[in-house]
């Protein structure tokens, strides 16, 4: 009796447990690619960061346009006077002061709000190239996930294929018609599929946890929809996308843009030793215990007093400027140098990546033949085993044979992508094929 309540216990629980999981499965949807892509897009750290960049660089900006704002300041210099009143830190002791200062003709300050504005620009393109590694991550990430996903689903079926074979193998041991060898070949293939399977469950784990990272959602819940991944166009090698590409790429034109702000920075680093004038007012409440009626004329001491002008620079000799010209100077030629450098890599990593893409595409035509060849010597060996003509370790080395060429195909198919992708991207149409999914 008390195994009967045991085993009804146990078909409740397993029943129970079948629900939930069709439950499961039956309300999680695979996400598609361009729902990856716009989820991360909206949660990835890489854009939250550039996000930071350009506003820390507006501020910069908007920080060096306010400079001819007059900036006030009010406060007191309470102090008790024994003999002629002096200063307090450049100041005449008083109840109540309110001082007020903007520059007025500051050549220097115009070409380092001009530098400002191209580092805003330079941000800009930061971002647009940080947005643009994103979405090549989720894509590449998407597209081997669901390799592996294929594949483990293909594993699975070969294991239950190459399982039946060992079973059969046994059955021919005990029966004397194949030697302990055969059971052991047996066996080792068995274990292999279960290796491939391993690398794969484990793979499909990993990229699921960096998908959750990138888009925000649980691990657990990711499911992709290979069907979902758009047409990947095939370059026409005789296009100039090279050439373009050294010139439109948001790296390259940020290269450049920082490179103009600091010549910017150099002129401006030049025009702080050319006169400036700025903008001064003070008003001061001064008190009597301080001793000004003493030392002036009584009845000329008035306790409020206002004074408004400007001041003229006109610098003689400054050697720390002219250092900080030639220091601007070199970070200048720097940056100059560093936009070609930039410039040339990019053109050269686009002309390789259309190059590769043409090999790769070759390769995965290969790779598609040699896997139909397989099968069909897998189907071959079938009907001769039917004839005598074949036997069952003949078709289990075909099978073999025909699962290494599937995995040789599918890599190679991924390998394919990922170029294609990183192509994509140096040509600057990645996010217009990505969002341009269903």
């Amino acid at each position: 009796m008390n195994n009967g309540l045991r085993s009804g216990v146990g078909i409740r629980l397993f029943l129970l447990a079948t629900f939930l999981i069709l439950s499961v499965s039956a309300f999680a949807e695979p996400i598609t690619l361009r729902q990856a892509v716009e989820l991360a897009l909206k949660h990835a750290d890489g854009i939250a960061i550039s996000a930071a960049d350009e506003q820390h660089a507006s501020a910069s900006l908007r920080e060096l346009n306010n400079s001819y704002i007059p900036q006030l300041n009010a406060g007191s210099g309470l102090g008790k006077s024994d003999g002629f009143p002096l200063s307090l830190e450049g100041s005449a002791p008083a109840l109540f002061t309110v001082n007020a200062q903007s520059p007025l003709i500051n050549l220097g300050l115009r070409q380092f709000i001009k530098a400002a504005r191209a580092e805003v620009k330079v941000n800009a393109f930061y971002s647009k190239d940080q947005r643009n590694q994103v979405i090549q991550d989720v894509v590449l990430s998407y597209t081997e996930l669901a390799k592996w996903q294929q594949r483990l689903a293909q594993l699975q079926q070969a294991l239950a294929t190459e399982q039946k074979t060992e079973s059969a193998v046994g059955e021919r041991v005990k029966e004397g018609v194949d030697s302990a060898v055969e059971e052991s070949k047996a066996r080792l293939s068995v274990a292999r599929v279960r290796l491939r399977m391993a690398e794969a469950s484990g793979s499909a784990d990993v990229l699921r946890e960096h998908l959750s990272a990138l888009t925000g959602l649980p691990a657990a819940s990711i499911d992709v929809n290979a069907d979902s991944v758009p047409m990947m166009p095939l370059p026409d090698p005789d296009d100039n996308s090279p050439a373009k590409s050294g010139q439109e790429s948001p790296s390259v034109q940020a290269a450049v843009e920082h490179a103009r702000a600091q010549y910017l920075r150099v002129e401006g680093e030049r025009r702080a030793l050319w006169p400036s004038i700025d903008f001064a007012a003070q008003y001061a409440n001064l008190a009597t215990y301080n001793n000004y009626q003493k030392y002036y004329q009584p009845h000329s001491f008035q306790p409020n007093n206002a004074t408004v002008g400007i001041d003229i620079h006109l610098p003689f000799l400054n050697i720390a400027q002219h250092a900080r010209v030639r220091e601007a100077e070199a970070d200048a030629r720097k940056a100059e140098k560093q936009a070609d450098v930039s410039r040339n890599q990019v053109s050269e990593e686009t002309l390789r990546l259309q190059r590769s893409v043409t090999h790769t595409s070759a390769a995965r035509d290969v790779a598609q033949l040699e896997f139909e060849i397989a099968q069909q010597n897998v189907a071959a060996i079938d009907t001769r085993m039917n004839s005598g003509g074949a036997n069952l370790h003949d078709l289990d080395l075909a099978r073999t044979q025909a699962n290494e060429k599937l995995i040789a195909l599918q890599d190679v198919t991924f390998d394919l992508e990922r170029t294609q992708v990183e192509y994509l991207r140096a040509t600057g149409k990645l996010e217009s094929w990505a969002l341009g999914s269903n």
